[in-house]
């Protein structure tokens, strides 16, 4: 090989390349012998594998989870039922035969005949003597039209998937009832709730006495760790120092314990991922099901929450002023919102083939839809449709909410919507 084939001049990466083989390497060590030394120790150097993301280096010492979850366990749901003129609650399940023959011999419940179902009375202690029984056996869930304002029961409901071992510290009854009497949300308090549980066992080896005697610093240093591990959000670690002063102040009234001093994450001023209009039309094309076109419509076209749509009902819709009223919004406040024609007219078609009794959107078996249920569909949704980003909504536009066929039919006018309704 000539010296002129040996090394050439590249255009593109602006210096002088030669093969990378044995030979081109024996070459250049003879080429430039007494000139200059030929050093080829990189050449067979191991790739680096960088981090798509980059690295992150933490002070270490950092938290863990402290509650462990229990293995998964069959579910059982709880939900009223009206059984000779008595209130009760049924227990509904699929058919496991352990959890037959379980509340079969508990002495809480009892098997009605006519419905099928095994059922519970509405008192405390019967709800104790169940979640007792199917302990180990099962997870009770409640429908959305079971209310309980009994925060010992509550409690056991929110706690019983957490695994309760010899330094497990239960979240103290006098701060859910503090909360429940102030009228926070069930939400939040059960918001608080797991997030003060967190803290607490999260120092268990101290006990509740030495939790109880903590100053500023053993909270800050607490939610330092959490913000230096960059497993939580902004709004995860700010609720979570939101129950944490709850508890110290309102709950063990240590007013001296400044509180103020507790350091707060900057929340990240983010832009927000939008759907665009196409993406929108998009994921209502793919909607078959005609309650659940009017469910996403109103989520967008109304701009409500997905709480606020399974608390309306039917008398809510006031179409003779195209307006929408939203009892119980975001911090329990009453609003109203316009509706557009074409989804008051989406409406009108629901009502003529579904017939909703008291909620405006129910599920299969009547009561509330479930927020689940909502957020399943417009998963589904979304995966008919094709995309692949997460976002939220644009602003409403009036074209997006589609009438479906025959919204045009109008034989009757029904008291409420004031549209069609079949004869």
């Amino acid at each position: 090989m000539k010296s002129s084939e040996l090394v050439k001049y590249s255009q593109t990466y602006k210096c002088f390349v030669t093969h990378k083989t044995p030979e081109a390497i024996e070459l250049l060590h003879r080429h430039f012998q007494g000139v200059a030394l030929v050093d080829a120790r990189y050449l067979n150097r191991p790739r680096r594998l960088r981090p798509a993301m980059g690295a992150v280096i933490t002070s270490g010492n950092l938290q863990s989870e402290p509650l462990a979850k229990l293995p998964e366990l069959p579910i059982i749901r709880l939900q009223p039922l009206e059984h000779n003129g008595k209130t009760l609650i049924q227990i509904s399940f699929p058919f496991n035969e352990l959890i037959y023959k379980t509340l079969r011999c508990s002495s809480c419940c009892q098997w009605l005949q006519e419905p099928r179902c095994f059922a519970v009375g509405t008192e405390a202690a019967s709800l104790h003597q169940l979640l007792d029984d199917v302990q180990g056996t099962a997870q009770v869930w409640l429908s959305n039209t079971m209310k309980i304002n009994d925060m010992t029961i509550m409690r056991r409901l929110w706690e019983q998937t957490y695994s309760k071992g010899a330094g497990y510290i239960t979240c103290p009854l006098p701060y859910l009832e503090k909360l429940y009497l102030l009228n926070y949300s069930l939400n939040t308090i059960r918001t608080y709730h797991s997030l003060l549980l967190r803290f607490f066992n999260g120092h268990s080896e101290l006990g509740l006495e030495k939790i109880n005697a903590f100053a500023t610093e053993e909270i800050n240093q607490y939610h330092r760790q959490m913000v230096q591990s960059q497993q939580y959000s902004y709004s995860f670690v700010n609720q979570s120092i939101n129950a944490v002063k709850f508890y110290f102040h309102r709950v063990l009234g240590r007013h001296t314990l400044d509180l103020s001093q507790v350091e707060r994450p900057e929340k990240a001023d983010r832009l927000p991922t939008v759907l665009s209009k196409q993406e929108v039309q998009r994921i209502l094309s793919a909607t078959v099901n005609l309650k659940h076109r009017c469910l996403l419509q109103l989520l967008y076209a109304g701009g409500l929450r997905i709480g606020e749509v399974i608390n309306l009902k039917t008398t809510d819709v006031q179409s003779d002023r195209n307006l929408l009223l939203i009892r119980g919004g975001k911090g329990k406040k009453d609003r109203t919102t316009l509706l557009s024609q074409k989804l008051l007219e989406s409406l009108r078609a629901y009502y003529k083939v579904y017939r909703p009794k008291v909620w405006l959107f129910e599920g299969q078996h009547g009561g509330q839809y479930t927020t689940d249920s909502i957020r399943n569909v417009f998963r589904d949704c979304v995966k008919k449709a094709g995309l692949q980003k997460k976002g939220n909504a644009p602003l409403a536009t009036p074209f997006l909410c589609h009438a479906p066929a025959g919204a045009g039919y109008e034989p009757a006018l029904h008291p409420v919507f004031g549209g069609a309704q079949e004869q």
